[in-house]
């Protein structure tokens, strides 16, 4: 068998290396999942998608049997906490809430899951024996009912960011506290009153902090050492940093993980988002609501739009990236053959069955599977899939980054179904003969009660009307 080609951009050099597993037979890949205190915004979506292309393929050149995607889930956090007294109701019901929608939004945008996805509060017993190896190790100690990490202890700290202490000090937000040693040490452990949620432990009933429960979770299901750890790019400082400076003084090793790669921000319309301007949107509303762009997305159309930007860029979530990302899904459904054209327009009727094959011998397939390999350059793989003219071919290579065309029709014709096709034809035959007895006042109206509908209109050549759901 030959050795797959994969190349990946690692942040722990600042350089595109070939992937050498530490186990062909059993390679192994962690990514920091949501804390489920809220829904998942748009931002979130991003290494969902990103780092599920990677699966696929690492899944494809070492085998589905091969491959181990461990995402966790944060369910014990001070924004929890919080949000649950906002609420009045108890952790436990925000947290299942919460991550039971993260779950659906995440099957829409058409990732797989995860081979394991643990859960924070169920490795307790794992962060409490890190932070015991740390205790005796010298690179942590206890204050006050809090354990803290020793940062000057690791000679090392600042290699995956590439900051010095003074320049990490500078940007970061530093809580000062009298217990503390340092100003950059960071909390391993924490108190909890009664009305937090909380464990016993060596240094009284408390809770674990942020960092430590990555360091445990992966620990727990990929060992000591790993071969990728993925994110966006803001969890490089402090998150990962402080990743690597307790997985590696607790274990001896000089790595915590041989590659970690980060995803580039996210903006939207051009602006940072935040909730003060008023573009905070969630995967949920795109999905299910018309905050964005006065209708809903499916979930094929948020992953293709995602990968049209390379991974490792800043990306612009826009309308027009997005309509522009559906037109392509509604020509990749037509040339595939998975749905017919009827005189009303796209989406009415399945044709042939999708394939799951990959194509081996297709060439067109062969030139996006080089584009994946090399640093998962999906604007590339997609410009190679849109030069595909085989309907098989084409199957097969938009398997590779996981977008569904039948999915996509399905969601169409779903849409097309709630709406009353009669009455929307009687709207249109009305339209028509308004527009025939130019009457433009009359004719406009009706186009703006099915706008109003979430229906579009197009006016063909040939004196026909089509029409589509947009909602």
């Amino acid at each position: 068998m030959s050795t797959p080609a994969l190349k990946i951009y690692n942040t722990l050099t600042r350089t595109k290396e070939v992937f050498q597993p530490l186990d062909p037979a059993n390679v192994r890949m962690y990514v920091c999942g949501p804390t489920v205190y809220d829904y998942a915004h748009i931002g979130n979506a991003r290494p969902l998608i990103v780092f599920d292309v990677l699966y696929r393929l690492l899944r494809r050149l070492y085998g589905e049997r091969h491959v181990k995607y461990v995402r966790n889930i944060t369910d014990v956090d001070d924004k929890i906490n919080a949000r649950a007294a906002e609420r009045g109701i108890t952790i436990r019901e925000l947290t299942e809430e919460t991550n039971r929608v993260f779950q659906e939004d995440v099957t829409a945008l058409g990732c797989l899951p995860p081979d394991v996805q643990p859960r924070a509060t169920e490795h307790i017993a794992q962060m409490i024996a890190i932070i015991e190896r740390l205790i005796a190790g010298g690179h942590a100690y206890a204050a006050d009912g809090h354990v803290l990490f020793d940062v000057p202890s690791m000679k090392e700290y600042g290699r995956l960011s590439r900051r010095s202490l003074d320049e990490m000090l500078a940007g970061a937000r530093v809580d000062v506290a009298p217990y503390k040693r340092g100003d950059m040490d960071f909390v391993l452990w924490k108190p909890s009153k009664e009305t937090e949620p909380g464990w016993e432990s060596p240094w009284g009933r408390g809770r674990p902090g942020w960092h430590i429960e990555c360091s445990a979770m992966s620990w727990a299901h990929l060992g000591e050492t790993f071969d990728i750890h993925g994110g966006g790019v803001d969890l490089v400082f402090p998150h990962h940093e402080n990743e690597i400076a307790q997985s590696c003084c607790a274990f001896s090793q000089p790595v915590m993980a041989n590659y970690w790669m980060h995803n580039g921000f996210l903006q939207v319309e051009g602006e940072k988002m935040s909730k003060s301007l008023g573009n905070f949107v969630t995967i949920h509303e795109l999905l299910h609501t018309e905050k964005f762009g006065g209708r809903k997305w499916p979930g094929e159309v948020l992953r293709l739009a995602m990968l049209r930007t390379h991974y490792r860029q800043p990306i612009d979530w826009t309308v027009k990236a997005l309509e522009e990302a559906e037109l392509s899904l509604k020509k990749w459904a037509i040339e595939t053959g998975v749905v017919e054209v009827d005189g009303d327009g796209f989406g009415m009727g399945y044709g042939s069955p999708d394939g799951d094959g990959y194509g081996g011998g297709f060439a067109g397939v062969r030139i996006v599977l080089e584009a994946l390999e090399d640093d998962l350059n999906t604007p590339f793989a997609l410009t190679a899939i849109h030069a595909i003219e085989d309907s098989q071919e084409l199957k097969a290579a938009l398997n590779l980054i996981g977008v569904n065309v039948r999915s996509y029709a399905r969601w169409v014709e779903g849409e097309r179904r709630s709406v009353n096709v009669e009455h929307v034809s009687s709207l249109i035959a009305a339209r028509l003969a308004a527009r025939l007895a130019r009457n433009w006042g009359e004719s406009d109206r009706i186009r703006d009660e099915l706008a109003a509908m979430g229906i579009a209109l197009k006016d063909n050549k040939d004196g026909t009307t089509t029409w589509e759901v947009k909602r």
